[in-house]
């Protein structure tokens, strides 16, 4: 008796994740990504509304690059 209790139970959480999966996640992923949406949305609203400032696109690599260029050796080929 004991062992059939214990596979209806199991049986019973089995179907039970299985519904829960099927309906609520989705409706629990789908509130996640809409509220995330909506801070990011605000988020890049106030970005936009700042008056009077601009913002200037850097791009710190390519200075990177011309300072690590090295020294220039001017060199004269030799003829044998």
């Amino acid at each position: 008796m004991q062992l059939l209790r214990t596979i209806l139970i199991i049986v019973i959480i089995y179907y039970a994740v299985k519904l829960l999966a099927r309906y609520v996640l989705p409706v629990l992923a789908r509130y996640f990504i809409r509220r995330t949406q909506r801070e990011y949305q605000k988020q890049y609203e106030k970005e936009i509304r700042k008056p009077g400032k601009m913002k200037e696109k850097v791009n710190p690599d390519k200075k990177k690059a011309d300072d690590n260029l090295g020294e220039y050796v001017d060199y004269e080929e030799i003829k044998e």
